[in-house]
């Protein structure tokens, strides 16, 4: 099978899953399915106030370069290596200061410009993956946060850290070079089945941010769909039809997101 590389490949991947993958992603759209039983105040419930009160976080913050790494009998270009800074860093344009994206077809730009991955999902990997070292910015993440999970942020949503304000994008869809950062080739199976995809901001407004920074939600957009849930339809795990339309008609989504829902929905 082709190694996935871009989003079409990854459709490729997931559209080729052995019988006990398809078992276990069965497995998932019953979970979520259940999710969906949830009242709608419930959900609106928790999507505009379930961690009021509770401290939102920057753990920290990690950037990188370009570097060249040989795995699977050739030379990748990747920069997915990050590390923790200390101090303020620069946000500007499309990157943070000192971090450099190394094939900009499939990463960064304007739409994937910085990724932010929770910290509460370091214990679920490290329960997975006994034995591996699980510093900050392992995942590639550029900001490692605290109090800010994919099921309560929303595409559209308006988040502001340090003097610098972000705005929620998409989530995240791994490619084969997560498995080449923790030398296993099961890794991007692992991540997509874990649901726990981290997600990606735009730059609204330049500033610095730093390690024990607030994170703060400046604005929340109405009617649109949880990181989490679009992850789901994306991956093939959910089918919601409801979900599909408003995810088809978000202006935040990142367009090539946005027109996949959109093909979806006219094959209904």
């Amino acid at each position: 099978m082709k190694r996935p590389s871009t989003p079409a490949d990854v459709d490729d991947y997931l559209a080729r899953l052995d019988d006990d993958k398809r078992v276990a992603l069965s497995k998932l759209r019953k979970d979520i399915s259940s999710r969906r039983a949830v009242a709608y105040d419930g959900r609106e419930k928790a999507r505009q106030g379930s961690h009021r009160g509770a401290r939102m976080t920057l753990l920290s913050v990690n950037t990188g370069r370009p570097r060249e790494v040989f795995a699977n009998g050739e030379i990748v270009r990747t920069s997915i290596w990050k590390s923790p800074r200390e101090g303020r860093v620069g946000v500007a344009g499309v990157n943070l200061e000192g971090d450099e994206q190394s094939d900009l077809s499939v990463h960064g730009g304007t739409y994937k410009a910085v990724y932010v991955y929770p910290s509460e999902h370091y214990a679920y990997w490290r329960r997975e993956l006994a034995g591996v070292d699980l510093p900050w910015g392992v995942f590639g993440e550029n900001l490692t946060t605290e109090g800010l999970l994919e099921r309560d942020v929303h595409i559209g949503d308006r988040v502001g850290i340090g003097t610098a304000e972000f705005q929620v994008t998409q989530p995240r869809q791994p490619c084969f070079k997560l498995g080449i950062r923790f030398g296993r080739e099961d890794m991007l199976k692992r991540f997509i089945e874990s649901g726990r995809s981290g997600f990606y901001v735009t730059i609204v407004a330049s500033g610095d941010v730093g390690r024990g920074d607030d994170v703060r939600i400046t604005e929340r957009m109405r009617n649109s769909v949880s990181v989490a849930d679009i992850f789901a339809m994306r991956m093939g795990l959910d089918e919601s039809p409801e979900l599909l339309r408003r995810a088809a008609s978000l202006d935040a989504l990142t367009p090539s997101w946005r027109e996949h829902f959109q093909s979806r929905l006219l094959s209904l």
